[in-house]
């Protein structure tokens, strides 16, 4: 009996890929916590070097054209050495960037502290570059695809995670401590996760000690790509692969729909706190606490997004129709923002910021539509190429943010742009993106690779 139990153990699937899914979620968070810190301690951050709010907008841009110039070489890096590897090194290197960001007012000179203030916040775009690409590439490896739209629904929610709890902790900070304990907190918070990190991550669970044979068929049945490993001869990691990314209809109108989706991610991450005080009037501590009760709704949103999309795909639709569906609906809802130029209740304002917050989560599939799609020995590069593209949004929306609050004195103009940019997401998807599949460059004819996409396994409708 003792022997029966214990082969019907062994032969029951483990399920380490959950454990990869919460590192993954982490380090999403922090990323996103990161360029909260600017919502938060933005405005009395550029006070502390002379400058005013536009000048803060040029700041969140240094942070962005960072972040941009990162894309690409971060997805050679993953696609060479590996997720672990870069993730890891990535997560502990920008956080402490992070923490000096707190020291740059310590000189004098008054020059000598804004170039150091750009320079680590420089830094910590740049290096942080890889970290969405990373996200792809284990989502590609450890998960089958019907399970691929819930794993990205989790770890899109982590943004709107770091949204409620580190909001509420970075306004506590901010107003008892200082702009510069804000800076201090999440670097240090950072620097621990990345230890912890080297102890549970692998590339693929192929080479994991905690996966056993039943996991490791369940996910390699179900279209993982499970032998994805860093390339032993750097020079041919994506060759040609970028041009024929950029000429695909599919891959050019996914990246296309995250250049818009991006302009909404920066706007909630770092001016909707500064919207709540600027034209709502609340205090920086309220607008912390305040501000978490939409994430929380785009938080919800993702989670629910993601299990739309699984269950669509269960019950025998397209891959395509499961994966925009959620984007349709949620951009949709995401454009119900612009109704706050016309509501004066403030807490009016927060119950459409919240159901505008939800619809973003909801539709946020970008990254999971990556990973169906990318081909299998170019999946880290692919996933550099999405998020390049879509932060160059992100290089000029604050900018242009800040431009409209200054010349107008209000948020209202901003709200319409963001909204518009919403409704330009979903029409990348439904009109040029076409149909969603595994890209399959090595051959002529692009059929369903049975062995990856795991589109075969579905009906369509």
């Amino acid at each position: 009996m003792i022997t029966l139990n214990s082969t019907a153990k062994k032969n029951r699937p483990t399920h380490y890929r959950y454990m990869i899914l919460l590192m993954v979620f982490l380090s999403i968070a922090l990323n996103h916590g990161d360029r909260a810190t600017f919502s938060i301690a933005g405005t009395d951050m550029v006070k502390s070097a002379g400058l005013d709010i536009v000048a803060l907008g040029y700041l969140i841009s240094t942070f962005t054209w960072a972040y941009v110039l990162g894309q690409y070489p971060g997805g050679w890096l993953l696609d060479r050495y590996g997720s672990k590897k870069v993730l890891v090194t990535g997560v502990f290197t920008w956080s402490l960037f992070v923490f000096l960001v707190g020291f740059s007012t310590s000189f004098d000179n008054m020059w000598v502290t804004r170039v150091l203030m750009f320079g680590f916040i420089f830094m910590m775009g740049l290096i942080e570059a890889p970290t969405l690409p990373a996200n792809s590439r284990f989502l590609a490896a450890w998960f089958p695809a019907k399970e691929r739209g819930k794993a990205s629904g989790f770890t899109t929610a982590a943004q709107y995670f770091a949204l409620v709890v580190f909001l509420p902790l970075m306004g506590w900070f901010s107003y008892s401590f200082g702009w510069e304990s804000v800076f201090w907190f999440m670097g240090a918070v950072g620097i621990l996760v990345s230890l912890l990190m080297t102890r549970v991550l692998t590339d693929t669970p192929k080479v994991h000690p905690l996966v056993n044979d039943a996991e490791l068929e369940y996910i390699q049945s179900g279209g993982g790509l499970t032998n994805m490993k860093a390339s032993k001869k750097g020079e041919n990691v994506g060759k040609g692969y970028t041009r024929k990314l950029l000429t695909s209809r599919l891959a050019l109108g996914v990246y296309m729909g995250q250049f818009f989706f991006t302009v909404l991610s920066y706007f909630f991450l770092t001016w909707f706190p500064v919207y709540l005080v600027h034209d709502r009037g609340m205090t920086i501590l309220k607008a912390g606490f305040i501000a978490s009760l939409p994430a929380l709704c785009g938080c919800a949103g993702a989670l629910l997004g993601g299990v739309l999309s699984d269950y669509m795909l269960a019950r025998g639709f397209s891959l395509s129709a499961a994966r925009k569906t959620p984007i349709v609906i949620g951009m949709l809802l995401a454009v119900s923002m612009v109704i706050c130029n016309y509501v004066d209740s403030a807490w009016v304002v927060v119950a459409i910021m919240s159901l505008a917050f939800f619809g973003k989560g909801f539709g946020a599939m970008g990254w999971c539509v990556v990973s169906d799609f990318s081909p299998k020995e170019a999946v880290g590069l692919s996933g550099g190429l999405f998020n390049m593209i879509g932060n160059i949004s992100g290089i000029f929306t604050p900018i242009i943010i800040a431009y409209i609050i200054k010349d107008t004195g209000s948020f209202n103009g901003a709200l319409i742009f963001v909204g518009v940019c919403a409704f330009l997401n979903l029409c990348c998807y439904l009109f040029v993106a076409g149909k969603i599949q595994r890209l399959n460059f090595e051959t002529p004819k692009q059929d369903h690779d049975d062995d990856f996409s795991g589109e075969p396994h579905v009906s369509h409708r």
